[in-house]
């Protein structure tokens, strides 16, 4: 139990010697080898998390209540947008729960067998808080199939016929909530955006730009952006995004993201400002190794293309890859390419995606903003 002692609210399979009691997704009491009560906990049957606590307290756990505490927290982080992540999880005190507001509209991760039993009790805390126009159930990560859980995706209150319509720093943008990257839109770089934007400048290249979040917010101080991904989709979604803001310093291309650097290296190609926000290179610890010579890649690549005073915002959302071990592989890249970059700023995921200090799992996002200084 030292992992519980140490404030993280995971107990492994091997650390459980009896649940001969319990059904998949039962709410369990926790007892130690004395019998001594430390606390409730969601079960699992499947997978090696076995449990995942709730809180200390006998008492029955207030899902609804949960959910208020976690909206009043957003209240208090949150500004300028109607687009924002309602509950992260361990960190809101609900594991294994995402909860991502898009306006009226909700969509709902529920990521173990506790948390799907209790889709009903969640829907109607939503509807009774917040009245929505709608509720998708957004389960069609892969984790639930190590819950034995099917992926799926399904309305589960309301209605909606097309992309919900929200409010982001000042600009207009769409949100599939049914077949769009992640839950809809990338919510955990709000704030992001926004302090790249502080400092970009001249010509921008945005890689991996999704439905162009980096690139309508470098196009306010940049004289021109090149965005690029490899979903048609997501780009058709950034083109609206685009026009609908009346953006038009910005041009969007359906392209592989390192063949594109290495074509613009070879035909010395120079920007002043480069973007990189790939999808994450190591979802499981055996593919750490992999991911670092993939980010060294991705990062050498960028860094050649960025002359003195040149801004370079890079990104990892592998949750395996720490911050100390991004930080390590870029500045390889940084020596490889000849470049000596100042830190700007150190920066992780938006405010309502909140970082509980003995739960590093909460804490994925890395954003480096750097500049080349020699």
């Amino acid at each position: 139990m030292g992992r519980l002692r140490s404030g993280h609210p995971w107990i492994f399979r091997s650390d459980v010697t009896d649940a001969s009691l319990a059904e998949p997704g039962d709410t369990v009491h926790v007892l130690d080898s004395r019998g001594q009560f430390l606390g409730q906990a969601h079960y699992s049957a499947a997978s090696q998390i076995a449990l995942r606590m709730l809180g200390r307290s006998p008492e029955p756990v207030d899902i609804a209540a949960r959910i208020s505490a976690a909206q009043r927290f957003r209240e208090q982080v949150v500004t300028d947008s109607d687009a924002y992540r309602l509950v992260h999880a361990e960190a809101d005190f609900l594991p294994a729960l995402i909860v991502d507001r898009y306006g009226d509209c909700f969509a709902i991760q529920t990521l173990d067998q506790a948390m799907d039993r209790a889709t009903p009790e969640i829907t109607a805390a939503i509807q009774a808080q917040f009245s929505p126009c709608a509720i998708v159930a957004r389960n069609d990560t892969a984790v639930r199939t190590l819950e034995e859980l099917p992926r799926e995706i399904s309305l589960l209150a309301g209605e909606l016929d097309g992309p919900a319509m929200v409010r982001m720093n000042g600009f207009q943008m769409e949100a599939d909530l049914l077949h769009g990257q992640k839950t809809g839109i990338f919510l955990d770089q709000r704030e992001n955006y926004l302090a790249a934007a502080r400092y970009a400048t001249g010509k921008a290249l945005d890689c991996f730009t999704s439905t162009g979040g980096f690139a309508l917010h470098l196009a306010r101080t940049c004289e021109r952006v090149e965005a690029i991904d490899s979903s048609a989709p997501a780009l058709a979604a950034a083109r609206r995004n685009a026009e609908r803001n009346d953006v038009l310093n910005v041009t969007f291309r359906e392209a592989d993201v390192f063949d594109v650097l290495s074509s613009y290296s070879s035909a010395r190609h120079t920007f002043d400002t480069i973007v990189l926000d790939p999808p994450a290179f190591a979802k499981s610890r055996k593919q750490i190794e992999g991911a670092m010579r993939g980010y060294k890649d991705i990062n050498l690549r960028a860094l050649r293309l960025l002359g003195p005073g040149g801004l370079l915002v890079t990104c990892s959302c592998s949750h395996h890859v720490s911050e100390a071990m991004f930080l390590e592989v870029v500045a390889e890249a940084s020596l490889d390419a000849g470049r000596t970059l100042r830190v700007l700023e150190r920066r992780t995921q938006a405010q309502d995606h909140p970082i509980l200090l003995t739960v590093p799992e909460t804490m994925y996002l890395k954003c480096l903003i750097l500049q080349v200084v020699g």
